[in-house]
């Protein structure tokens, strides 16, 4: 299991099989009646979105640290981890991905506020549809699994952070 992980964290096109597996698998599932070749064509599509995202994040944190796809993709694993390198070199590309990182959180956190507004005009939408309609089981449904989502949003969001104030931290202490 290890070894499937890290090769899944490595290499890009391990993510895309996957993502197309999941694509597919998924576009049949809600696409029961369509031709099969349109759930592989749309899973195609995903997939070819996804890994162009994937591609062009692995491109941007390789110029801000200096390093290949490969060794990002190592130094994102030791983030995860923890592990801090005993090379000065990967401590420095270390330093500056987690300075990229945490930049782009913060920068992301000025827009939580508005995000929350929206997630919330679509919620009291739903909850005045369905009293219009007379049915309020499927947006009290919704309801919740929004303010789930935006829960485990909040959750993830708070655990990077602390990841990588932690690896800053442990970056700048000599010990």
């Amino acid at each position: 299991m290890h070894s499937l992980k890290l090769w899944l964290d490595r290499s890009l096109a391990a993510q895309a099989v996957m993502i197309f597996a999941i694509g597919t698998g998924l576009t049949a599932l809600f696409r029961q009646g369509s031709h099969p070749l349109v759930w592989v064509v749309q899973g195609a599509f995903y997939t070819a979105v996804s890994v162009g995202f994937l591609a062009v994040q692995r491109r941007r944190a390789g110029r801000v640290t200096g390093k290949d796809p490969r060794g990002v993709a190592d130094l994102t694993r030791r983030i995860r981890h923890r592990e801090v390198p005993s090379d000065p070199d990967e401590q420095e590309a270390m330093r500056r991905l987690v300075a990229d990182q945490l930049r782009k959180l913060e920068r992301a956190g000025r827009w939580l506020p508005y995000w929350l507004g929206f997630m919330g005009l679509v919620v009291v939408g739903m909850l005045v549809l369905g009293a219009i309609s007379g049915s309020l089981v499927f947006p009290a449904i919704f309801t919740v699994a929004v303010a789930a989502f935006c829960y485990a949003i909040f959750r993830m969001r708070r655990h990077t952070l602390a990841l990588y104030r932690h690896m800053r931290s442990a970056l700048e202490d000599p010990s």
